[in-house]
């Protein structure tokens, strides 16, 4: 990894759940001296002048790279990198063509992310190796969490929770549709529901519908 300069480097959150930029920006806050958060956004463009927008693909269409292109053509942002657990080969392809310049895993240690990120803003380009599926960073938090579901889990729900179907959850996912049903009925089964309607009413009442504001910011950022 590339050395540090001695001026932090400035980040947006980019991601349509709050809890989940803010899950991230608070993974951020031990290392303010390297990493400051400038600002959260939430369907809205990126604002600030800042020298990374780290773009969290949680219940993002992930086969629709047009926000991954929206970003790299702000001029406000230097540098794009996607966070993401989906190591699928083509979505890291795409993701290059559109223009960003870093693919990280949500697997990453904090203090392994934030090296990642001085080397992208280093002017290097990095790629995380495929992560294994066994857990998620320390400090990252989405809708569900407290009620025991896995970020893979809530992702589905909440993609559920936006009206697509199954068939559109595994093309956005890129899992099959066997595995998202299994999926789908492990959620039932910790949720408490046994219909899709009932899901769909679960996860609009516990925060697994878009936010649509922004947060600007965070904790006496620039």
């Amino acid at each position: 990894m590339a050395a540090r300069g001695n001026s932090p480097i400035t980040v947006a959150l980019v991601d349509d759940y709050d809890v989940v930029v803010m899950g991230v920006a608070k993974m951020f806050d031990q290392y303010r001296d390297r990493v400051v958060v400038a600002e959260l956004d939430s369907n809205e463009a990126v604002q600030d002048v800042v020298d990374i927008a780290l773009y969290d693909s949680f219940a993002q269409p992930e086969s629709d790279h047009e926000e991954i292109a929206v970003l790299v053509a702000n001029p406000r942002a230097r540098r794009v990198v996607v966070y993401t657990w989906n190591f699928h080969p083509d979505l890291i392809r795409s993701a290059q063509r559109q223009g960003a310049h870093g693919y990280l895993s949500k697997t990453l240690p904090a203090r392994e992310l934030v090296a990642a990120l001085e080397a992208v803003h280093a002017g290097e380009r990095v790629i995380s190796d495929v992560p294994a599926r066994a857990r998620s960073a320390v400090g990252l938090d989405w809708p569900g969490r407290g009620e025991g579901l896995s970020d893979r889990e809530s992702e589905i729900l909440a993609l559920i929770t936006q009206g697509k179907s199954n068939a559109e959850v595994a093309t956005l996912t890129y899992l099959s549709p066997n595995t998202v049903k299994s999926y789908i009925r492990t959620i039932y089964r910790k949720i408490g529901v046994g219909s899709r309607t009932q899901a769909v009413l679960w996860g609009v009442n516990h925060g697994f519908t878009p936010d649509h504001h922004r947060i600007e910011h965070w904790r006496g950022g620039p």
